[in-house]
């Protein structure tokens, strides 16, 4: 009886766990392997060809055109971390403040602030498409009503303002995210702490700087790491907002656009190049897998400490 039940409860705690690791093998696991695969041979579209060991990883890298396009991609990601960084990470922290004070409209404002995030990349990336139109849209327009009208230009037309344009949009669109993991950190601070500052300050700023951020490390380490995983593998915002060419003039591509122009050609590049395509896939990966594997050792130890 009891051999029959252990029996039947392995069965069934199979059944619960082939089905997610077989959805992950196959979707997952070996489109990895075969990036990895692809990656050592030369293709004639979509006829592989001879073994070049790495031959492509040397194009990608180093061969004009596209050392050129590859260094410029990574200097525009590298500009998304550290303005997400800010506005993102920084903005959400703030407002996760002022949501943990109960400051007027909490509880609204708990439910505003993250509704942007479950709006589809898709929606948000048309609907801020819309409201950088140069002739009407609300940002130029709302310029002009304030008296502002030199400011007004079109911001995803030209070179100097395309990528800050996208970065703030991909900001409003998940500032909800890092919100509501640091409100979590925050509402797992002891009370005992909290009485004891109020008996040393008054100061907000003391309480924020000196106190609450320190002890929501284990949260900051959940969203810097995030963040960088999301910005190296920016794809979808830009794609939307400026095209598959990174348009304009290049100002917006970053890896993910160049990944996918590369292996399934564009307007740009009108045939496809697995094998380059595929060697900037696996460096992208393995970059994204060491930088987030040090930044989590980083942190992690900085919350040891604290």
């Amino acid at each position: 009886m009891i051999s029959s039940q252990l029996t039947g409860r392995r069965l069934w705690i199979a059944a619960l766990l082939v089905p997610p690791i077989a959805f992950m093998c196959l979707f997952l696991v070996y489109p990895i392997m075969s990036a990895f695969a692809y990656a050592f041979y030369e293709w004639r579209g979509l006829a592989r060809g001879e073994f070049v060991w790495l031959a492509n990883f040397q194009r990608v890298l180093f061969e004009y055109p596209f050392s050129e396009r590859t260094i410029n991609a990574f200097k525009h990601n590298i500009f998304v971390f550290f303005a997400l960084m800010v506005l993102q990470n920084g903005l959400g922290f703030i407002l996760a403040y002022c949501l943990w004070r109960e400051l007027w409209g909490a509880r609204f404002h708990r439910i505003a602030v993250f509704l942007p995030v479950v709006l589809s990349t898709v929606i948000v990336g048309l609907l801020w498409k819309l409201f950088y139109h140069p002739l009407f849209g609300v940002v130029n327009a709302t310029l002009r009503a304030v008296g502002l009208e030199s400011l007004a230009q079109p911001w995803l037309g030209q070179d100097s303002t395309a990528l800050t344009a996208i970065v703030v949009a991909n900001a409003w669109h998940m500032v909800g995210f890092p919100t509501l993991v640091f409100l979590a950190g925050m509402q797992r601070i002891p009370s005992e702490i909290l009485d004891a500052v109020r008996m040393e300050t008054e100061s907000e700023w003391v309480k924020m700087s000196k106190i609450v951020w320190p002890l929501v490390a284990p949260s900051a380490t959940v969203v810097f790491t995030l963040l960088f995983v999301g910005a190296f593998n920016w794809f979808e915002m830009p794609f939307i907002m400026a095209g598959v060419d990174g348009s304009p003039h290049g100002a917006t591509d970053v890896l993910g656009l160049y990944f996918y122009r590369t292996a399934f050609g564009s307007m740009s590049a009108s045939a496809e190049n697995f094998g380059p395509g595929s060697a900037l896939a696996v460096l992208i990966f393995l970059f994204i897998a060491v930088v987030s594997s040090f930044i989590t050792i980083k942190l992690r130890k900085r919350e040891i400490q604290l």
